[in-house]
């Protein structure tokens, strides 16, 4: 692929951001903060802001990957950055609207908090398996 190091780069950001807000960033703002009613709001702005960062980042991709032309290496890659932008989408204006009426209204907030919380999963995961086949082979 002739834009390899530019998508190795933006895969590692995408996995990476993931990574750090999810397993770090807000475990220690709910564990510093310790009231869930003022950590869940910032945790989900946060979210968000990923949600973003992953769209704007997976059609970067996307553009990069088509760039290379149609190969039967491509078409996983596409099929990664899909459906992790899906999920992102997914998370950003269905779940997580749904998070804050059921945290408003007493609906089933497990639910779908943990509904969010799979879909975080996936969109790691499918991003590290992004991450792992962009890079190089020796």
């Amino acid at each position: 692929m002739r834009f390899q190091r530019q998508a190795l780069m933006l895969a590692a950001l995408w996995w990476g951001g993931i990574t750090a807000l999810s397993f770090l960033a807000v475990p220690t703002l709910f564990a510093t903060l310790g009231n869930p009613a003022v950590a869940g709001p910032v945790a989900a702005k946060l979210f968000s802001l990923q949600c973003q960062a992953g769209l704007v980042i997976g059609v970067v991709l996307l553009a990069l990957v088509r760039q290379g032309g149609p190969s039967p290496q491509a078409y996983p890659l596409l099929g990664l950055i899909c459906v992790a932008m899906a999920l992102a989408v997914l998370q950003e204006f269905v779940v997580a609207p749904h998070i804050v009426t059921a945290r408003a209204s007493g609906g089933n907030l497990k639910l779908w908090h943990g509904l969010g919380s799979a879909m975080v999963l996936v969109q790691w995961l499918c991003s590290g398996a992004l991450l792992w086949r962009l890079m190089p082979r020796r």
